[in-house]
């Protein structure tokens, strides 16, 4: 596919640009967590503290309720609030929008990035302190291979021939 003489080629966006939107979009999916949670124990009448089974429930809940919200965008205009701020879009292979099918996909591969930090939460049950520092290490060490790759993607942008563009 050739571009127009006029047109500008999509530019991939480096990783500190998007380190900014995801600090972002983590600040409004507070908002969003906070929201459904809220309205799930009122519903139910849960309180704290919650069983196992209800934390799991809640849990469920609200990972499907980010899920929602980052597929609904990401198929509908390529950008949740936080690209739109930054100028950002998430693209599919052709540089337009993003299936259905490729936007769950990615939802659910971005996991991927806390992964090794929570199987160590898992098997060694670290106190609160540690458990960041877990998390952290682990999102830092998977953000590296964006570094090498030219489009600067992240794994789950690679494995869903994704990518995130400046905004035209």
């Amino acid at each position: 596919m050739s571009l127009p003489e006029n047109a500008v080629p999509d530019r991939p966006v480096g990783l500190p640009l998007r380190l900014a939107a995801m600090t972002y979009e983590g600040v409004l999916l507070f908002g969003v967590t906070f929201a459904v949670a809220f309205a799930l124990l009122s519903v139910l009448g849960w309180t704290y503290p919650l069983s196992p089974s209800r934390r799991v429930v809640l849990q469920c809940a609200l990972f499907a309720a980010i899920g929602v919200y980052f597929v609904w965008c990401w198929t509908r205009s390529g950008q949740t609030l936080a690209l739109k701020t930054w100028r950002l879009r998430v693209a599919g292979p052709d540089g337009g929008r993003v299936s259905s099918s490729r936007a769950i996909a990615r939802y659910l591969l971005s996991w991927h990035l806390f992964v090794p930090g929570l199987i160590v939460i898992a098997l060694d049950r670290p106190g609160p302190i540690a458990s960041l520092a877990a998390l952290a290490l682990s999102f830092g060490l998977l953000l590296l291979p964006a570094l090498r790759d030219p489009e600067r993607r992240l794994l789950h942008d690679r494995w869903t021939r994704t990518r995130v563009l400046r905004d035209r």
